[in-house]
């Protein structure tokens, strides 16, 4: 066990040390943003710092990655602004200088004069103009010409609304703010269009893809795609070679005849977690109705089947709901879990652990409650820039909640880690067998807590690229990292406390599999951030660590086959079927939706082409629910099946199983994966621009393509009603019939009795 230690404590030290050097640089050589922007000609001041961070406010506030996407990252339908606006000033910029020297237009022009305004469009945009002594950025009468039409042109969008881009009618009508946001605007695409200080790439690495301005993919993006592929194909190999020589070598114990907890001690903190379920199930059944409405946008623009939704719940508010539901009940079920598991571990009841079960509750809900409400009055205006930021909305995909309920919801986390990690202790405090698996499963809880805390590193004036590395801190190390290890030690107590797997073995694998976890895992990060305005270091390491995340994944066709042998081991198995029955299905989409589709975006020369698009939709839905949201599932019915002392002959889980199992896979197959091949071609071929164009996504293909996702949605939200159905059903009955703290027993039939 010395060895493993020592091989996750290296693991860990040492790729946080280079995690942290890597966002040093982003600190150091982020784009800069200029005290102001002077026009060459004139010497006018067109704007300042403060328009361009007051214009960031603007953005986050009516939504910001909800409502399209800067440099790629954020919602769909609408375009990506970043790239849109490049295009649309190197056409005008393009067009103008035709008409003025050869009166005709740019496109009309013969291939050597084309050639000649494309170079001097090149001169203008990527020349790096950024003057260190005054911090100011000077441009031409031509690009300030530009400006003036892009302006002109987004002010109109988000004034008068933009029905194929789902933005509602005055989605922002103050002049003012306009304003900002179009200095905001100007200063993502100014960094994505101009060349680093002494380089031949842009601040974004030549993100976005524009043939116009010869932003294309860099040397550096193509040949740490290919050493990323070679290390993958490598550690597969040797990751094969090391499970077939070692695994089941242990102390794996025999499987018991009989259930080993055919006698278990139910605790009323246990009793008072169930209430947990019934609202995580109501949240689950919100998410998908919110995603239904969310989805529907991307058809219709502004309605639901002619009624108009959108002047009381546009777009942005609907994805935002949708997108932060899933991750606050996934959360929650997880830590409910642990709340449930507490006891089971200790083997004693603590002191106020009930009371802070339903404090927990209770925050919860004002959680939940509070920053929906925020995020509706952020969106709709009521509130001001820093209004917003402390109780509205952020702008940040998945952690677009305010900041005041970012530091509730951190707080409960600390309050969480204390009462789950107390029992732990006790646990560890025994010296048994199972201590090496209880101080892994103690380094999770402790970093679910710490590392939420990561997402209050920046400030409201925070940069872009700062505030991106700091949310995936959050959303990839937070909820891909130590939840997943989590995940992997729960599952591994419970096969112990079934006697399917001994301590040591438990153990050892436990901390095995997060070393190896954690070993793409943390570094991985930086494979969000390539073309975020962070140096090449981002793409290098983040495409060599990120390659080695899939690594573990491709052996999820053992761990089906050794689940599925669970069942068919012993008749007293049939108990947990279900559970296994969801704990396979995360294998699966864990293989698939994580690791054929995750990788399918990892590589930079993939993701160059390919981030924002439909192609993302499909990792993050396949992952996301497949993964996280399959295995909170089997979490919640592992926890009733302890509780409860009936027969589950109900259809109910079969059909919320396969329906929602089937659901996904249709949705991914019939619309989200075609949609995402048809961007990307385009993308590749035209330029990014292209790949969101409204000319694209509404052309008669692709439309019957959504059209047709309409079938998965059905099975998927069929399978989510009878879930939620079993789960409250079951819930309220273990409520009602069990009165005190008891025992339990299970007699052959499989039929859980009180004693």
């Amino acid at each position: 066990m010395k060895k493993i230690w020592i091989g996750f404590i290296s693991v860990v030290t040492l790729s946080f040390v280079a995690l942290l050097w890597v966002g040093t640089e982003i600190y150091q050589t982020q784009p800069p943003i200029p005290d102001k922007v002077i026009v060459k000609e004139t010497q006018e001041v067109i704007l300042t710092k403060k328009d361009i961070q007051e214009g960031q406010n603007v953005w986050e506030s009516i939504g910001g990655m909800e409502v399209g996407s800067i440099w790629g990252h954020g919602s769909y339908v609408a375009p990506d602004w970043t790239a849109d606006w490049i295009h649309k000033e190197a056409v005008y910029m393009l067009d103008a200088w035709a008409k003025d020297e050869f009166q005709d237009s740019y496109e009309n022009l013969g291939d050597e004069k084309k050639a000649a305004l494309k170079a001097r469009l090149i001169n203008h945009i990527r020349t790096n103009t950024f003057n260190t002594s005054d911090n100011s950025i000077t441009i031409s009468s031509a690009k300030y010409d530009a400006f003036k039409n892009n302006a002109l042109y987004y002010a109109s969008i988000f004034s008068e609304g933009h029905e194929q881009f789902a933005i509602q009618e005055g989605a922002l009508v103050d002049a003012k703010k306009l304003d900002q946001l179009n200095a905001f605007l100007f200063w993502t695409s100014w960094a994505a269009s101009t060349n680093r200080p002494g380089k031949e790439y842009t601040y974004t690495s030549n993100w976005p893809h524009e043939p116009l301005i010869d932003n294309i993919i860099t040397p550096d993006s193509q040949i740490w795609s290919g050493f990323s592929i070679i290390l993958l194909l490598l550690f597969i190999g040797i990751l094969v070679y090391y499970y077939v020589r070692n695994h089941e070598k242990g102390e794996a114990s025999k499987h018991p005849e009989k259930d080993p907890l055919k006698t278990i001690t139910l605790f009323k903190s246990q009793k008072a977690v169930l209430k947990y379920i019934i609202v995580i199930s109501l949240l689950i059944g919100l998410q998908i109705i919110l995603g239904i409405l969310t989805v529907h946008y991307t058809v219709e623009g502004q309605a639901f089947f002619g009624f108009d939704l959108a002047s009381f719940l546009p777009y942005s508010i609907t994805r935002t709901w949708h997108t932060q539901l899933a991750v606050f009940w996934i959360a929650a079920t997880w830590l409910a879990t642990g709340l449930f598991l507490a006891p089971m571990i200790s083997g004693k009841e603590m002191k106020y652990q009930i009371f802070g079960i339903n404090f927990l509750f209770v925050a919860l809900l004002v959680i939940v409650l509070g920053s929906l409400v925020g995020e509706w009055l952020g969106v709709h205006q009521f509130l001001d820039t820093t209004t917003n930021f402390f109780f509205g909305h952020q702008g940040y995909e998945y952690m677009d909640l305010g900041r005041f309920w970012q530091l509730f919801l951190a707080v409960g986390l600390v309050l969480w880690v204390g009462m789950v990690g107390r029992h732990i202790l006790y646990g560890i405090q025994k010296n048994d067998d199972s201590k090496h698996l209880l101080i892994i499963l103690l380094i999770s809880v402790m970093a679910i807590g710490m590392f939420f805390f990561s997402g209050l590193m920046y400030g409201e004036n925070s940069s872009l690229p700062v505030i991106n590395y700091w949310r995936w801190w959050l959303v990839h190390l937070w909820v891909e990292g130590f939840f997943e290890v989590f995940a992997t030690v729960i599952i591994a107590f419970i096969f112990l406390r079934m006697k399917i797997l001994s301590a040591k073995t438990a153990g050892k694998a436990s901390i095995a599999s997060a070393t190896i976890f954690l070993a793409g895992g943390i570094i991985g990060t930086l494979h969000h951030l390539y073309y975020s305005g962070t140096p090449v270091q981002a793409i290098a390491l983040g495409a060599t660590f990120s390659a080695l995340e899939v690594v573990p994944l491709t052996l999820m066709g053992f761990e089906i086959r050794e689940h599925w042998n669970l069942l068919k081991s012993t008749t007293w198995m049939q108990k947990y079927k279900w559970p296994i029955f969801f704990f396979i299905a995360v294998a699966f989409w864990n293989m698939l939706g994580a690791g054929v589709f995750g990788f399918l975006i990892n590589p930079p020369i993939a993701l160059y082409y390919i981030q924002g698009l439909n192609t993302t939709a499909v990792h993050a839905h396949t992952a996301l629910f497949g993964v996280y949201g399959m295995l909170g599932m089997g979490f919640i019915i592992i926890c009733l099946r302890f509780y409860s002392d009936r027969s589950w002959d109900s259809p109910k889980l079969k059909r919320a199983f396969w329906f929602l199992n089937i659901g996904l896979i249709a949705m991914v197959v019939l619309s989200l994966l075609p949609v995402g091949i048809i961007q990307a071609y385009t993308s590749i071929t035209k330029g990014y621009s292209f790949a969101r164009d409204a000319e694209l996504l509404y052309s008669p293909t692709v439309q019957t393509l959504k059209w047709l996702r309409m079938i998965g949605d059905i099975l998927f939200s069929i399978g989510i009603f009878y879930f939620c159905w079993f789960a409250i059903q079951e819930t309220l009955y273990c409520i009602k019939g069990k009165k005190k703290t008891i025992q339990k027993s299970i007699y052959n039939t499989g039929d859980f009795k009180t004693s």
